[in-house]
């Protein structure tokens, strides 16, 4: 049967909680707003920045909603830092929006304490990067709400219809943004299976309405050499092995998330969450099912702490429907104080000065990022190609040209953009400058030259350097760079069809090269 709530759903907020909501949610949006202004690009983010634009139906990586996202916010407010980053910025207010609209049916004041208990959560108040999550988190809250006031419908009349078919259709979106979507299918499965089996027809329909997500990424990498297959299942997985700390930083990383206070809450309500978890069961699988998944997979890996946010907005809507309301305020005031500790290291961070970081490992990297420019202007010169040693500073430095730079050599299993961009062969001859912030190995580069010799240079007391390669070989680079790249990468097994590759065509002129 639908859930149910003992709960009025029209029973009035208080004025309390309103005031709690304005604040959290206007001084959240406030300071992303001014970190999102003043922080440099990282890496990922100027990565994911070249794909706004050039934007394809996938990439190397991922499936390609971010790329589609960033382009949209070029065309539309302009090719800056903030306006990339605008819609990470907006989005716990989306969710908040998403999670009122889907749970005031149920009841109506807890719905707004789950609101209020997501926007506390410190990562809500300091998360201002666009990355592939960005998208993924939206479609998935999206789909779940709309599933959520779907099986609130007692008869499956046309808007019951309607709202099993977008929840679907925007699970296929969850998954053009990010595979870690297909959990949210699984979730999906096993709610039907083990709760609504006399509903089988709309979770067909809902599925249906979610293929053409995916039947865009497999046409994507049958043309691609299956690059994401071949990323996400094979590349990035190698090596990966059961290791004792790995589930312990899983269980730590989720502490954290969810918060101590709300931890502690939920340890010592376990009763009452139980039972509010037999009542609100789709809610309850939306929690329980990743949870289960991820501490699965952390016996192997370990779970980045981006990869459970999708689900996370509702575990503080099932604590919300399960905890007494006066725990719900108990919580409410820890989250902010632990929320208000993180504020308060943030204004520490940004009250200090270059100067005060001199002493750390992580002045280079802070200088990179915060003096790109100044840096570039000593290395850039007419006629000659940039390029970058790995993804990030390449993608750095491109970010602050708009102008693409390579990545020269071979890189690692992230980020390999380049096998779908950049063609090596029209550098045949050309003077390359390959910057480093390490001193460079000079013999790891005369096979692809004529003459190398490396220049040095300083940036506010930090070295850096730069290769400069006269009369590129592509013939040395080609045997010596990308034939051991298609070994190691494209490994794709003989069974997957191929209608393309743009990285073997360019070394072999074939879908598939010769080993």
């Amino acid at each position: 049967m639908p859930e149910r709530s003992g709960s009025a759903a029209t029973t009035a907020l208080s004025p309390l909680l309103v005031r709690w909501l304005v604040a959290a949610g206007a001084l959240s949006l406030a300071l992303r707003l001014a970190i999102s202004v003043t922080f440099p690009i990282t890496g990922d983010e100027a990565f994911f920045y070249w794909w706004g634009v050039y934007p394809d139906w996938g990439y190397y990586d991922h499936p390609p909603m971010v790329g589609w996202l960033i382009a949209l916010m070029r065309a539309t407010l302009g090719d800056t830092t903030w306006a990339i980053r605008l819609p990470v910025v907006l989005l716990p207010l989306a969710i908040g929006g998403l999670l009122a609209w889907a749970l005031s049916p149920l009841d109506r004041v807890r719905a707004a304490w789950a609101v209020l208990l997501f926007w506390l959560a410190p990562i809500n108040w300091l998360n201002v990067l666009i990355t592939t999550d960005t998208p993924l988190i939206f479609w998935s809250v999206l789909s779940a709400a709309l599933l959520l006031r779907a099986e609130r419908r007692e008869k499956m009349d046309g808007t019951a219809w309607r709202l099993y078919a977008l929840s679907g259709l925007f699970l296929g979106c969850a998954f053009l943004s990010k595979y870690f979507s297909v959990i949210l299918g699984l979730t999906y499965l096993v709610y039907f299976a083990l709760y609504r089996r006399e509903r089988w027809p709309a979770f067909v329909v809902l599925v249906l309405c979610a293929l053409p997500g995916p039947a865009i990424n497999i046409a994507y990498n049958m043309s691609h050499g299956w690059s994401n297959i071949m990323f996400n299942l094979y590349n990035r997985n190698e090596g990966a092995g059961f290791e004792w700390n790995k589930p312990v930083l899983y269980l730590a990383l989720m502490v954290y998330l969810v918060t101590p206070i709300a931890v502690w809450l939920a340890w010592t309500q376990r009763t009452v969450l139980a039972a509010a978890s037999r009542q609100h069961r789709l809610l309850a699988c939306v929690v329980v099912v990743p949870l289960v998944f991820f501490a699965l997979l952390s016996l192997k890996k370990v779970v980045g702490l981006h990869w459970v946010l999708s689900f996370y907005p509702f575990g503080f809507a099932l604590l919300a429907f399960a905890l007494p309301l006066e725990k719900l305020k108990a919580c409410a005031v820890g989250m902010a104080v632990f929320a208000a500790l993180h504020v308060l290291i943030v204004a520490g961070l940004y009250a200090s000065s270059l100067e005060n970081w001199k002493s750390t490992k992580l002045y280079p990297q802070i200088i990179r990022s915060y003096k790109t420019a100044e840096m570039l202007q000593q290395v850039v010169a007419p006629g000659v190609a940039l390029m970058a040693h790995a993804y990030t500073p390449a993608s750095i430095y491109g970010y602050e040209l708009r102008t693409y730079v390579p990545v020269f050599g071979p890189g690692n299993f992230h980020a390999r953009q380049d096998d779908m961009l950049v063609d090596f062969s029209l550098y045949q001859g050309k003077t390359v400058r390959i910057v480093r912030m390490d001193a460079p190995r000079i013999e790891e580069y005369q096979p692809y030259f004529d003459s190398v010799h490396v220049l040095s240079f300083s940036q506010d007391g930090v070295p850096f350097y730069a290769v400069e390669g006269k009369g590129f070989n592509y013939a040395a680079y080609k045997s010596g760079v990308l034939a051991p790249i298609y070994s190691r990468y494209y490994n794709i097994p003989a069974w997957l069809p191929m209608t393309g590759c743009p990285f073997c065509e360019r070394l072999c002129g074939e879908v598939r090269c010769t080993k």
